[in-house]
């Protein structure tokens, strides 16, 4: 009976704070108003001249502004940054590309291609800038650049700051023989460091089970902890309905399978929801569960379908930064189960 009480009466105080906790994470959360941060895109085609094309897919101005991945989105940055990204995101193509044009020899030298150990010289022959568009979600505009390769190499390593962010970066080759391409897998670099080599005296294949399990479990680890706090609190909530381990294992049950579903679905590129839109429901959606939690210490049928439908909303979430480079096409399946292992 004392051990009832006392289970009663943590929940009491656990719920409390939690629920403090969520109501002040949504009226706090500032997301409406801010663009998600996303990893540069870098995809590089060693061509059959002795020639290299670098496509570099960022954010011009998170680049002007030094908004780089160690935030989650522009709002987490000071408040002198946040606002010069939101004047530049509102600048029409040909004003933002006059003011990219002070930047591009400081961007210039700080990237590096090497082919084996010589420093290939890059210009930048083309930035194409998107229109100003819904200007609640990033402008991804494209940088390509140009290179001379040395006869006879043998591999590429990319080098991209960590002032600029996280990058992910994979390279194209041709096989001379029947003149199809073939693509590297990607390498998502998180830390200041150049990226593995890749290997060009034989044709990319397919990456082993066990390491695309292994990086899959561990980018969606780092998904979660510690930026995604928002996916954190929302299974606490759903911890904090019952201590007993039926309905957390039910209700857990469900959001695995809502948001694998989406996740899934968003990184394929089937569907795409801007995170002005996802991330304030998110926020609301733990806010619910919190006020629920007061009022109820039952399993219902009705907690599990909200609880399905909010794990379909976190997926999207969970896809946001991921979703611009995708599965491992021959290993999707291996690589969304190793994903969600991970979360």
């Amino acid at each position: 009976m004392l051990q009832a009480v006392n289970t009663c009466s943590l929940r009491s105080i656990m719920l409390r704070y939690f629920f403090i906790i969520s109501l002040l994470w949504f009226l706090l959360s500032p997301i409406a108003d801010a663009d998600v941060v996303k990893p540069a895109l870098i995809e590089i085609t060693a061509n059959t001249n002795e020639t290299v094309t670098i496509e570099v897919r960022a954010s011009i101005e998170a680049l002007l502004t030094g908004i780089n991945s160690q935030y989650k989105n522009t709002q987490d940055a000071p408040q002198t940054m946040a606002a010069a990204y939101d004047t530049l995101r509102e600048l029409p193509p040909d004003a933002l590309r006059a003011e990219f044009a002070g930047f591009e020899q400081r961007f210039l030298q700080a990237i590096t291609l090497q082919a084996d150990d010589t420093t290939i010289p890059l210009s930048l022959s083309n930035v194409a800038i998107p229109p100003r568009g819904y200007t609640k979600v990033p402008r991804i505009s494209v940088l390509t650049l140009t290179g001379k390769l040395p006869r006879y190499h043998q591999q590429l390593q990319w080098y991209y700051p960590q002032v600029f962010g996280e990058n992910v970066v994979r390279v194209r080759q041709v096989d001379e023989a029947t003149e199809a391409w073939h693509w590297s897998e990607h390498q998502w670099i998180r830390k200041d460091e150049a990226s593995k080599p890749f290997v060009l005296d034989q044709l990319f294949t397919k990456t082993p089970f066990w390491q695309v399990v292994g990086s899959y479990i561990i980018i969606g680890f780092e998904h979660i902890i510690p930026m995604g706090l928002d996916h954190i609190l929302f299974i606490i909530g759903i911890f904090l309905l019952s201590l007993r381990w039926q309905p957390l294992l039910a209700q857990v049950t469900m959001f695995t399978v809502a948001h694998t579903i989406t996740l899934g679905l968003a990184m394929a590129g089937v569907i795409n929801l801007p995170a002005a839109i996802v991330e304030p429901l998110i926020a609301l959606s733990i806010a619910y569960i919190a006020i629920e939690n007061m009022f109820s210490n039952q399993l219902a049928k009705h907690r599990l379908i909200l609880v399905f439908v909010l794990g379909l909303l976190h997926g999207v979430g969970f896809a946001g930064a991921l979703s611009d480079f995708g599965m491992p096409q021959d290993a999707f399946i291996n690589g969304l189960i190793s994903l969600n292992i991970g979360v």
